[in-house]
């Protein structure tokens, strides 16, 4: 295995004894803080192995679902099931969960090496077994040699992964994450969550990861669930929440839309002559907004709908244009880095006519 030398290098992962993964099930989850309901009924199963995300903005319960699994939320009643057993009674050492939160929380006094023991040192685990052991994590996450070294003397990521190689060191049924990823710089970041994403895929770990950053959800979950107000508006792969989003709320949140005026008559969502099938279930006939994708946008050699460039950003492979329409509405368009466009330019948009989302206006 090659160590990192910095946070952002790639990593190879050395070979390890996989766990047995286990299957968890929440079902009908409430939980309320004083006439609050932070959790309305919330039902989710997570298959053994499984990277599920939870996502959603602050306040949408994700936190709460993911410190209910862990115990240290009690519930107001439902269930939850780790390998078919209800543990909602049991506290939080009783349910074999490995945790990493934003905050480090390595202690300042222990090395590296002492940090990853401590779990294993509770369940009063041999001297020999503890150095083995922990030897392994390190090296799992890239830390080979920085075994004696304190926390202050490691920069954020490398904190991070002695956070992480703790919670794995026990071979915990379930993985939990809850934004470890928030604090650290975009390079560190993207490195990192690569490094986690393949070492729950070599361990075969059933992950819960909470995030409200929609890149770092799509890049690494095996499915991703959109929370809102305390429940799941949907579930399913990265792809199926992008293309085919359930409701408005998901089409919004997940991705990036243009908000078009439209009209509504059965399925047929019409916008500047275009027509549009609709996405989700069936809504009232009459004006909404239409969720369309920057890249079902286009711009036309001839017909369309006219409007002048007001900004254009250069994104590497791709650029990200924001056009004015004659009525006020700004629309942005997804289009070749190549293809250049100066800022107020009469240009001409159509659409691709894809299936949409759409909301009451």
């Amino acid at each position: 295995m090659t160590a990192l030398g910095t946070d952002s290098a790639a990593l190879d992962i050395p070979p390890q004894r996989p766990t047995d993964p286990s299957p968890v099930e929440l079902v009908d989850v409430v939980k309320d803080y004083g006439e609050l309901r932070a959790l309305e009924g919330l039902s989710l199963s997570l298959a053994p192995g499984e990277f599920v995300a939870l996502l959603g903005p602050s306040g949408c319960g994700k936190t709460t679902a993911l410190r209910a699994l862990a115990g240290l939320e009690g519930i107001t009643s439902g269930r939850i099931l780790i390998g078919g057993e209800d543990v909602a009674a049991l506290p939080t050492n009783r349910r074999d969960l490995g945790m990493v939160f934003q905050a480090y929380s390595l202690f300042p006094h222990m090395t590296v090496r002492e940090n990853v023991e401590y779990g294993l040192r509770m369940r009063r685990v041999p001297r020999d077994e503890r150095r083995e052991r922990a030897r392994e994590a390190l090296a799992l996450v890239g830390l080979e040699g920085r075994e004696d070294r304190f926390a202050h003397q490691l920069s954020g990521g490398q904190q991070q992964r002695v956070a992480l190689a703790r919670a794995l060191v026990t071979r915990p049924r379930v993985l939990l994450l809850d934004e470890p990823l928030s604090a650290l710089d975009a390079k560190v970041r993207v490195a990192l969550r690569d490094q986690i994403r393949r070492i729950q895929t070599e361990l075969r770990i059933t992950t819960l990861f909470v995030t409200h950053d929609q890149e770092e959800a799509l890049a690494v979950a095996d499915r991703v669930a959109v929370m809102n107000r305390g429940r799941i508006e949907q579930i399913g792969t990265p792809e199926e929440l992008y293309t085919s989003p359930a409701t408005a709320f998901v089409a919004d949140f997940v991705g990036l839309s243009n908000r078009i005026p439209a009209t509504l008559h059965g399925r047929t969502v019409t916008a500047y002559g275009t027509d549009f099938a609709l996405l989700g279930e069936d809504q009232p006939a009459g004006e909404v907004l239409a969720f369309v994708r920057p890249e079902d946008v286009l711009f036309a050699t001839r017909g369309g709908v006219p409007g002048e460039v007001v900004s254009s950003s250069f994104l590497g492979s791709l650029r990200r244009t924001t056009v004015r329409l004659e009525d006020g509405v700004l629309v942005s368009v997804q289009h070749a880095a190549s293809e250049s466009t100066e800022l107020g330019r009469a240009v001409r948009l159509a659409f691709r006519g894809g299936p949409v989302s759409a909301a009451p206006r």
